[in-house]
């Protein structure tokens, strides 16, 4: 499967780029000019959007760290199980700095047109990041 694995190295090293190294304008060489990312907390984001999100989150978070657990695909699909460690100094979403080292973990489900993603479906769980903040008890008594 050539195409699979070079879709899987893509993948990879697009997301080392952009959530490791900030490098933004590399989502260029996956996402599609007419992206659309969804996700249960916020309306969908297209490119410009997920790009200026990002830069926020590495703004905040300026040691992320974004690990690729499993990448699978099949067809035009992908899944991706991610998880990502940082330590927040700066501001994000109103929260101001708590210099608290969090760890996050989600998965992606990607849809490909031809060689790049036109759509993404993310799933993940903010409380979860709010709680390792010190922001929100999370399943405490």
């Amino acid at each position: 499967m050539p195409h699979t694995e070079s879709r899987r190295a893509l993948i990879q090293k697009i997301w080392e780029d952009t959530w490791n190294r900030g490098h933004v304008d590399a989502l260029d060489n996956l996402l599609s000019g007419d992206y659309l990312r969804h996700g249960r907390e916020t309306p969908p984001q297209d490119l410009r959007t997920f790009k200026a999100s990002i830069l926020a989150t590495r703004s905040a978070f300026p040691d992320l760290s974004t690990t690729l657990d499993d990448i699978v695909i099949e067809g035009d699909r992908a899944a991706i199980r991610w998880h990502s460690t940082g330590s927040h100094e700066g501001s994000l979403m109103g929260v101001p700095a708590t210099k608290r080292r969090v760890e996050v973990g989600g998965a992606t489900f990607a849809r490909f047109e031809e060689d790049r993603i036109v759509e993404e479906f993310v799933t993940w769980d903010p409380s979860a990041l709010l709680s390792a903040l010190g922001i929100i008890n999370v399943g405490q008594d």
